[in-house]
């Protein structure tokens, strides 16, 4: 791999003009919105003009549990549509924006790395084409209408200590979390207790990734839920009568983002609910239309198996039909030596017994995958400190398993690099036939479901409920939401609700804390452990290497 980083390889890149990219994929001109020469938004008319167009393949590219160590699935399912290209097949990413909070906390941007990325990387990673503002400012309408509401009278009846919406801003905070509005007198609104959440957590995020047109936005949106009255009356967004001014500034935002890969290959970014707090996965719209327009589509989904592809296979498959037809499971030889047990800093150094023990965590995602119904792909991401003996005793496992295992080496050389891979995925879907179901059916109980996900995908031996989330199901079963789908909020540094618990934990249970009905995206947040829905900086957040050039160019975005 060259010395250059991730910036400096994506400002060196030669990119096509966007519109080219997208005429390639049969799109019309007036298809086409252009934010610049390399970003675009397409009209929603495109995908309907090609609704009777077959689809192409679906690759849906997960990972091991996440480490400090990086898998790099996001960088691999890159790697993979460039690997495709090398091979001469119409293949593209659809994967989902990068938050801002990320990019200016721990874990940096969300574009790839090396020479698998996918640009202008700086401008995805930064404002883009405004989407993740947009549904901050939706939000933030609604929050400020239920609070205009109280203070004019309060006809709906609003009980001020039972008000669900909270606000919503893109950006690690922690100082945020709990608050107390209204102060400082009666001009200044009716006193009460709320709190911020990031963006990627909105209820509207996860609606204008599950939304399938316009009126099923509006739809979703007015059936949002986000207080109760004192005398317990659910109330809903509609009856703020504010839904025609969330959907307008959601206009543009619902319109899919066309960008490239390095080496050209169209990539839909669209959307982007974290997996560990929300249902992790990018557009409805954005993968369909890559699917209209390409013979390959590889998505991913937030963190590992047991978090962004379970939501995918149980939540966005139920509502959109998009089923995949191979799973490619990212590990590197870094995250399995850390999973072994080795120290962060000692991960670049050889360790069988280590990388023996830290495969089981490869292996109960593989297995996890199989419930689906999957074949599924090993995709072990190279890093230039691995040796000859870890990658083959890895192989040798994954061979043990039942499962094929090949190496990608994109960040070094792109789609070269990631050709073998190409070449295995491509056998697989020949010789493999999907057969897939999701784990559990929607009309099961709520804790019926949870207990399924924790007992089959955790490996818990059960669930326990705070006092607080017994209430909050009871009152699901009230409101007759029951019938939702779960989607929960977890760690995503375990298996189990504990980040502390590496490998494959044992003898465990999960804690259910909470559970949040989101009845226009259509499924119930249910919160275990500790996870936060606003996250905070950490010592040393990733803004302090960030900078601006006197010739207006980007540094230190990583």
């Amino acid at each position: 791999m060259s010395g250059f980083s991730d910036i400096e390889i994506a400002h060196a890149a030669q990119l096509r003009p966007i519109i080219d990219v997208a005429r390639d994929l049969g799109l019309q001109d007036d298809e086409i919105e252009l934010y610049g020469k390399h970003k675009a938004k397409v009209n929603l008319s495109a995908l309907k003009r090609l609704e009777k167009q077959p689809n192409g393949k679906l690759i849906y590219t997960t990972a091991i549990t996440a480490t400090p160590a990086g898998e790099g699935k996001t960088t691999t399912a890159i790697a993979l549509a460039q690997g495709l290209g090398y091979l001469g097949k119409r293949a593209a990413v659809a994967l989902r924006e990068p938050s801002l909070g990320p990019v200016f906390g721990i874990k940096g941007g969300a574009t790839g790395g090396g020479h698998a990325q996918v640009v202008p990387m700086e401008d995805i990673n930064l404002h883009f084409t405004g989407d993740i503002h947009a549904i901050s400012a939706a939000h933030n309408l609604l929050a400020a209408l239920i609070d205009n509401h109280i203070h004019q009278g309060n006809e709906l009846d609003f009980d001020v200590r039972r008000v669900l919406w909270r606000r919503v801003m893109d950006m690690n905070d922690r100082q945020l979390r709990q608050l107390v509005t209204g102060l400082g007198g009666p001009a200044n609104g009716v006193p009460r207790e709320t709190g911020f959440d990031i963006t990627v957590a909105s209820e509207i995020m996860a609606i204008l990734c599950l939304a399938e047109n316009p009126q099923d936005l509006k739809e979703r949106l007015g059936r949002m839920l986000v207080g109760f009255s004192r005398s317990k009356k659910p109330i809903y967004a509609r009856d703020l009568k504010g839904v025609g001014s969330l959907a307008a500034l959601l206009k543009d935002a619902l319109k899919p983002n066309l960008v490239q890969t390095l080496e050209g290959q169209p990539a839909f970014i669209h959307g982007g609910p974290f997996a560990n707090i929300a249902h992790g996965n990018n557009s409805v719209l954005a993968t369909k239309l890559a699917l209209k327009t390409n013979d390959y589509v590889i998505t991913e989904g937030g963190f590992a198996a047991d978090l962004g592809a379970e939501k995918f296979f149980d939540i966005v498959h139920g509502y959109s039909g998009l089923t995949p037809d191979i799973a490619v499971l990212v590990a590197t030889i870094r995250a399995l030596h850390m999973h072994g047990g080795v120290a962060r800093e000692q991960v670049h150094e050889e360790n069988l017994p280590a990388l023996e023990k830290g495969l089981a965590n490869l292996e109960k995602h593989v297995q996890n995958l199989a419930k689906f119904g999957l074949p599924v792909i090993v995709a072990i991401n190279r890093f230039p400190t691995d040796t000859q003996a870890e990658l083959d005793f890895t192989h040798q496992f994954c061979e043990q398993l039942g499962v094929v295992s090949a190496v990608s080496d994109g960040v070094a050389q792109g789609g070269k690099g990631a050709a073998a891979l190409a070449e295995t995925v491509l056998k697989g879907l020949e010789e493999t036939q999907a057969q897939f179901r999701p784990l559990y059916d929607w009309n099961q109980p709520v804790k019926q479901k949870l207990d399924t996900l924790a007992r089959e995908i955790y490996g818990a031996d059960g669930v326990q409920y705070t006092a607080n989330a017994e209430r909050d199901i009871a009152q699901i079963n009230e409101l007759g939401l029951a019938h939702l789908p779960v989607c929960v909020a977890k760690t995503q540094h375990s298996l189990s609700d504990d980040p502390n618990l590496k490998g494959v934990p044992k003898n465990f249970t999960v804690t259910v804390r909470e559970v949040r009905p989101s009845v226009g995206a259509g499924f119930l947040v249910c919160l275990t452990g500790d996870v936060m829905t606003m996250p905070g900086l950490p010592k040393v957040p990733a803004a302090e290497a960030i900078d601006l050039t006197e010739d207006g160019e980007i540094t230190g975005l990583r």
